[in-house]
């Protein structure tokens, strides 16, 4: 990845507040996990009931561990470190300290690791795991350009870095306990 001036930018936004970047999946807005005032933002901005809860996203396991539930067992662990062959998000037990803007009104959290190089950048200069959720307002589609998203949120968002065209579909969804998949 080459690193330049806009996204230097958008990682200091991203450190007080919510940008939209690409992800390894479809196009999104962050903010970092340890930000409670940022997700509130974020919920605002989308319009997102607060007890649906959303994603984090991470390059790394070291940034999710504190919001996993310490009694996991460390072979689940190991599985969410395993790569994929599509990008997975898993819904793993919640740490009794996750904030209920993090979770919603759900017992389990969703957590998906990447080696998307800027969302390693992001997380390794941050030392936080991002909040991840699609660029859109509730019930719309998710803006594929810097001109949807602002007809989304105006100028509200901090920075906007553009989609890339991979930008496409969701990752599944798999409940790490069970092993079945909700999507």
């Amino acid at each position: 990845m080459k690193l330049s001036a806009k996204i230097r930018l958008a990682l200091n936004h991203l450190r007080t507040g919510v940008i939209a970047h690409p992800t390894d999946t479809i196009y999104g807005l962050s903010c970092l996990a340890n930000n409670q005032s940022a997700i509130q933002t974020l919920a605002d901005l989308k319009q997102r009931d607060i007890n649906k809860g959303f994603i984090l996203l991470a390059s790394d396991i070291d940034f999710l561990l504190p919001y996993i539930d310490p009694n996991l067992d460390i072979e689940l662990l190991q599985k969410l470190t395993k790569p994929v062959d599509k990008p997975t998000t898993y819904l793993v037990p919640k740490s009794e300290n996750v904030s209920s803007l993090i979770t919603g009104d759900h017992e389990l959290l969703a957590v998906r690791i990447t080696s998307d190089p800027l969302i390693s950048y992001f997380c390794e200069n941050t030392g936080s795991a991002l909040i991840s959720t699609s660029a859109n307002t509730q019930g719309n589609e998710v803006a594929r350009s810097i001109l949807e998203l602002r007809t989304y949120f105006g100028n509200e968002l901090d920075f906007a870095l553009p989609p890339n065209k991979y930008n496409s579909e969701p990752s599944r969804i798999i409940n790490l306990l069970t092993g079945i998949r909700q999507r």
